[in-house]
């Protein structure tokens, strides 16, 4: 029998997903994963190097993914807010992912598909403050790092609060749409 690479991989990475959501960098074990792609362990090693590197090809795919379903326009930050927002609706595990990125990575060397996506934005960014549709209240950096986190705010709040938070997906969408448009209207009448 023909072994597929590519087959393997893909599956390699799905479960190198879940496990990763679940449990973390530190928590994944490379033999369950590899048990839940079908695989032997040693192809994590051929096709990846280490667990760290399966984590930083899963969370590369992840931002790839997310580049593809939200595209990114400086000049509607409320609708790509809502397009983030929906994509964490839609897939906790890009939020318990990122999540984890964050905390067992705080000072490791950057992924190139974060880097690269992170200066694109901030170059549009700028260059609609330039050409005033986004006023300049805020940096680029700044700007951009609101609007993230308005769009994952349902997301990431405390169980504690959650539960209070509206059952209604789309009142939480309206409510992200419109904190981040208020945000921008509101640099605009001060600049």
């Amino acid at each position: 029998m023909v072994r597929d690479a590519d087959r393997t991989k893909k599956r390699l990475l799905e479960a190198a997903a879940v496990e990763f959501a679940a449990l973390g960098i530190a928590g994944a074990r490379v033999d369950r994963i590899a048990e839940a792609a079908g695989c032997n362990k040693a192809m994590i090693y051929a096709y990846f190097g280490n667990k760290d590197q399966l984590f930083d090809a899963v969370f590369t795919a992840l931002v790839a993914a997310t580049i593809e379903h939200v595209p990114f326009d400086a000049a509607d930050l409320p609708g790509y807010a809502g397009r983030l927002f929906d994509r964490y609706e839609d897939d906790p595990a890009t939020v318990r992912l990122a999540t984890w990125y964050r905390l067992e990575r705080p000072q490791g060397a950057p992924l190139q598909a974060i880097v690269t996506s992170n200066v694109g934005k901030l170059e549009k960014v700028a260059r609609a403050q330039r050409e005033g549709v986004l006023s300049d209240h805020y940096t680029p950096v700044e700007l951009l790092t609101l609007v993230i986190s308005v769009a994952g705010a349902w997301a990431s709040v405390t169980p504690e609060l959650g539960t209070n938070a509206p059952a209604d997906r789309d009142r939480r969408r309206r409510t992200v749409v419109d904190a981040v448009r208020r945000l921008i209207a509101r640099g605009l009448h001060e600049a």
